[in-house]
């Protein structure tokens, strides 16, 4: 017996892989370097923490409404709309879910529908280097990838001319991520203006299902001179716009396992309507008592979102010096989120030191981890050009910014 295609098909995630191996080098006692966690190294703020604390010792510790309680829903449409700019969004086109992997989990199994026999799948337009759970989530919706590349020369952003010649009839959602995991690059508002006049003219003529999906998991953690924009706040996409967020990040609320989604006049509430199903048929709801810090944080915590914010922008300066100074690395400057995806290119093909043949960025992060210590997540999952690149989270205090470095410097200057 066995289980399901689907499943069978369904690649480990290289970046747990890492994680998981580091944690246990840790536990033995081995003094490793992780730089493959993309979660900050800051708490959650104490008043969203009390906040729940109290909500917890209230006993709000019942069933809610699959969408979420109504005060959340009316907070978030009241932050999308004033915030993000996304029009015509109310409570009923929000719904707050068990965070953003399962948001985006829940968008793809209500928008692809596995193919008719004989038929064509439907299409996800994916720029890649892309974070590695879009496609495998979307696979298992039933949809087909389409890898629209980039690279470091232009900002790891699509073109609007390279979006329009990948669009087909069967073109279901364009997946966009901005801030981008795993690159750290944005797109500028007249780039999204851009790319929502090519989803627009495409939906209007070959592609009338088209939506787009935009995780903006990241929108707060911002420190270069490109402004955040949503582009579900563009008025001719806004009706085809799912927009996904959340307090993981930008809060240090990773393990609250919150997030929501929002859309746009009846459209959005179709949406929400479909994820009120989804969710009442697999988690339930999210727990009430989370739900009263993350009002506290959404509202009472920015100092402490300005404070990480701040913290970010000066390691992304750090990191982004002292890779750049090493022989055989490219590396474009971060520009939000936490992430650095330098290129080694470079030095595979070469051995290290303790005689391991580096053919691929997995065995190149193999042999960083076990001869100094270093633990970094390998490119190949994030598609397009990871096939020779790493990432690395900066979501860590400078000290071991420098040091990581200084391994990652030396280990490259001893391969031959």
């Amino acid at each position: 017996m066995e289980l399901s295609r689907r499943v069978r098909g369904l690649k480990p995630s290289s970046t747990v892989a890492v994680m998981n191996k580091a944690k246990a080098l840790q536990a033995q006692g081995v003094p490793v370097l992780n730089f493959s966690a993309g979660e900050p190294d800051f708490n959650s703020p104490e008043r969203a923490k009390d906040a729940a604390a109290a909500a917890l010792k209230a006993n709000q510790t019942k069933y809610i409404p699959a969408a979420g309680d109504q005060p959340t829903r009316e907070l978030l449409a009241k932050i999308m709309t004033e915030r993000n700019g996304i029009p015509n969004c109310g409570p009923d086109q929000v719904v707050v879910t068990s965070g953003v992997k399962m948001a985006l989990y829940l968008a793809y199994q209500a928008l692809f529908d596995p193919p008719e026999p004989g038929a064509l799948p439907q299409e996800m337009l994916l720029p890649v280097p892309a974070w590695v759970s879009f496609a495998p989530m979307a696979e298992l919706a039933g949809a087909r990838i389409i890898e629209l590349p980039t690279t470091a020369a232009t900002g790891f952003k699509v073109t609007p001319a390279q979006l329009k010649a990948a669009i087909s009839p069967r073109s279901r959602v364009f997946m966009l991520n901005s801030p981008s995991n795993p690159c750290s690059t944005m797109y500028t508002p007249d780039e999204l203006h851009a790319l929502a006049a090519v989803i627009d003219e495409a939906a209007r003529t070959i592609a009338p299902d088209l939506c787009i999906v935009s995780d903006e998991l990241y929108q707060h953690i911002v420190f270069g001179s490109v402004p955040f924009m949503s582009i579900g706040s563009v008025p001719s996409v806004a009706e085809r716009t799912i927009t996904i967020n959340g307090p993981g990040k930008s809060f240090a609320m990773t393990g609250w396992r919150l997030g929501w989604i929002s859309g746009s006049g009846p459209f959005g509430k179709q949406v929400a309507d479909a994820f009120i199903k989804l969710q009442g048929q697999t988690t339930t709801c999210v727990p009430a008592f989370e739900l009263a810090g993350l009002r506290v944080a959404l509202t009472e915590c920015g100092g402490e979102l300005e404070t990480m914010r701040r913290a970010f922008a000066q390691r992304a300066e750090v990191i982004f010096d002292l890779l750049r100074a090493v022989p055989g690395l490219q590396v474009a400057r971060p520009i939000g989120a936490f992430y650095v995806f330098p290129d080694i290119g470079a030095h595979l093909g070469k051995t290290s030191p303790a005689g391991k043949r580096l053919t691929t960025p997995a065995d190149f992060a193999a042999a960083l981890l076990e001869e100094k210590q270093m633990a970094v997540v390998p490119g190949e999952d994030f598609g397009g050009v990871g096939r020779q690149s790493i990432r690395m989270s900066f979501a860590c205090g400078e000290d071991q910014i420098r040091e990581g470095c200084r391994r990652l410097a030396e280990f490259c200057a001893a391969l031959r």
